[in-house]
């Protein structure tokens, strides 16, 4: 069930529970159902900014927030570690501990989340980071601000260990890997060693590679082993 369903169930709870309360004679009925009606409006006002917040981020925008003050600065530098049930991102910003709590936003959904705090020395700092390598818990994950730190806790929906943080990360990380067939000759690895070097190197180099085969090949012609 996506949060627009989610929402149009909660407000036909909340008609019925306005429709009980018009009926209900006891006080005891009344209180209880008073209570129920206010949980169900904090849920539908929460449901609401979680949508929000998910059609800025799919659109690029940052977190939705109050105007605030300075300019806005990228946040590049984070470190991340995880355990069973957790990534946590790590963001280092001097003094953040004594700005006001609310200033510290932040937003997930289950692939990505953003972070931004308001007027710190004068300017705002932004991270959003999409495309996580494995879904979060939205409602469970958080944040926590430590002395000069921001924590960034994303709860995992499975239990496993990621091997980097995000997507792209992955691929990039599989693309530098060298390719490798375990049926291939292996002189056609050197081969294809060889002539990447040969391709890259210098003039001084190429003349050394060059020497090299022509010796390997009048090795070859002779009937000796060949050890280039």
């Amino acid at each position: 069930m996506d949060l627009t369903e989610q929402i149009s169930q909660l407000e036909s709870d909340l008609q019925e529970i306005k429709l009980l309360l018009e009926k209900s004679e006891r006080k005891r009925i009344q209180d209880v159902l008073n209570q129920e009606q206010k949980k169900i409006e904090r849920e539908i006002t929460l449901k609401r900014q979680q949508k929000e917040q998910l059609a800025n981020m799919e659109s690029g925008d940052t977190l939705p927030s109050s105007t605030t003050k300075g300019y806005t600065v990228k946040i590049n530098n984070y470190g991340w570690d995880q355990s069973d049930k957790f990534v946590k991102i790590y963001i280092t910003l001097k003094g953040v501990h004594k700005i006001a709590t609310e200033n510290v936003e932040t937003s997930f959904t289950e692939k990505s989340f953003a972070v931004l705090v308001k007027d710190l020395d004068g300017k705002n700092h932004q991270m959003t980071i999409k495309n996580l390598l494995c879904p979060i818990d939205a409602q469970e994950s958080y944040r926590k601000v430590k002395t000069d730190m921001v924590l960034i806790m994303c709860k995992k929906k499975t239990p496993k260990k990621w091997e980097c943080l995000t997507q792209v990360e992955k691929q990039t990380k599989e693309k530098e890997k060298p390719s490798y067939d375990e049926n291939a000759d292996p002189s056609d690895g050197l081969m294809n060693m060889l002539k990447k070097i040969y391709s890259e190197g210098d003039d001084e180099m190429k003349r050394t590679i060059n020497k090299a085969w022509s010796e390997s090949q009048e090795k070859k012609a002779r009937g000796e082993d060949m050890d280039f």
